[in-house]
């Protein structure tokens, strides 16, 4: 009667092949960011969501005041997200 044994692979093997893996997903996914332009990709975003609300509630304004309030800061939004560009 033949006993064979597998052996597990040993840690540092494991840990070798984790390493390599690692290294190709952070090749695959590109040049890491700054810090500088996340916040500026962030501050852009929100820019984007707030014009975008900005123009839907002046879709739903009613009074003629309100809507002069809504225009101002659709025009401040804009220019700030130009000023981004």
């Amino acid at each position: 009667m033949t006993v064979e044994y597998c052996m597990a692979r040993g840690f540092e093997s494991k840990d070798v092949e984790y390493q390599q893996a690692e290294r190709e997903r952070s090749l695959a996914r590109g040049p890491a960011i700054g810090n500088e332009q996340r916040a500026a990709d962030s501050r852009r975003t929100a820019i984007e969501l707030s014009l975008s609300r900005m123009r839907a509630d002046m879709k739903k304004a009613t009074v003629a005041a309100h809507r002069m309030m809504i225009e101002r800061a659709i025009e401040t939004l804009e220019a700030e997200l130009a000023s981004l560009s």
